[in-house]
């Protein structure tokens, strides 16, 4: 499971080192896309080997479906950890999510979530309040 909050550096060739808690679950590889709130997600390859096959089982005749289907996927690169424990993150999704040198990664459970930075402080101020204030059930059963 990924946890946490972690901000490490953009080098000049678009790397970072993902957090050393992290290693683990990347060793084999990894996956980056598009994720919501324009942030980056990151999972393991086999991580993301399951999510497809759960995604390939949406209905091809539900135009919602196809769309986050071509969105979520044609953004997506297999990337390796180098010697360094540095992966590459391509241009497109840096520019995606508007990333600069200064990053927050965060563990969000199945996956790691990298953002700008200045977009996660004002994701997270956004947000805080709502869930401090929260008095119903967010998701069934749990909580």
């Amino acid at each position: 499971m990924l946890l946490g909050t972690y901000e490490p550096k953009l080098d000049d060739k678009g790397r970072i080192i993902l957090p050393a808690k992290f290693r683990d679950e990347f060793a084999e590889g990894v996956v980056l896309t598009r994720g919501q709130e324009h942030c980056v997600y990151v999972f393991s390859a086999a991580e993301f080997s399951e999510l497809h096959e759960r995604i390939r089982q949406a209905p091809v005749n539900s135009k919602s479906a196809r769309d986050y289907l071509r969105l979520f996927l044609s953004g997506a690169s297999d990337e390796m950890l180098d010697k360094q424990n540095r992966v590459t993150i391509p241009l497109n999704l840096r520019e995606y999510a508007d990333l600069g040198r200064e990053l927050t990664v965060i563990g969000a459970g199945n996956r790691a979530e990298i953002w700008s930075t200045e977009a996660w402080n004002a994701y997270y101020s956004d947000k805080e309040k709502a869930f401090s204030e929260t008095d119903e059930e967010v998701i069934p059963g749990l909580f």
